[in-house]
C-alpha cells in the first residue's frame, strides 16, 4: 500500500489580518500619550513608572497575541505545505524574534 504525498502551495502573499488587535493599539496609544501629560504637569516618578509598565505590559500582551497568529497561520501553513524552504524561511523568522528578545 503506497502513499502519495500531496504538495499545498504557499499562499503568496500575506493573508493574516490584524484588524481584531486596532482597538489594542488604541488603548496602548493612550496610555503612551497620557505619560505624556504626566510628564508635562510633573507627576509622581512612581506614577509616572506605573504607567510606563502597564504601556509595556499592554505591548507585550499585544506581541504575544500577533506571534500566536504567526505560529497558528503563518507557520502552520509553511510547514503544511512540505515545502523545506517554506518552513525553513519561518523557523529562520522565528529565530530573528527569539534573538531580538534575548540580547
Amino acid at each position: 500500500m503506497g502513499y502519495t504525498l500531496k504538495l499545498v502551495p504557499m499562499k503568496k502573499g500575506h493573508t493574516v489580518r490584524h484588524d481584531g488587535n486596532r482597538s489594542r493599539v488604541a488603548k496602548i496609544e493612550g496610555q503612551v500619550r497620557g505619560v505624556g501629560r504626566m510628564i508635562d504637569e510633573g507627576a509622581y516618578c512612581v506614577d509616572i513608572l506605573t504607567q510606563i509598565q502597564a504601556a509595556q505590559s499592554a505591548l507585550g500582551s499585544l506581541g504575544r497575541q500577533v506571534l500566536r497568529k504567526h505560529l497558528n497561520h503563518c507557520v502552520s501553513d509553511a510547514l503544511q505545505s512540505r515545502s523545506r524552504a517554506a518552513a525553513d524561511e519561518k523557523i529562520q523568522e522565528l529565530m530573528t524574534i527569539i534573538e531580538r528578545k534575548f540580547s
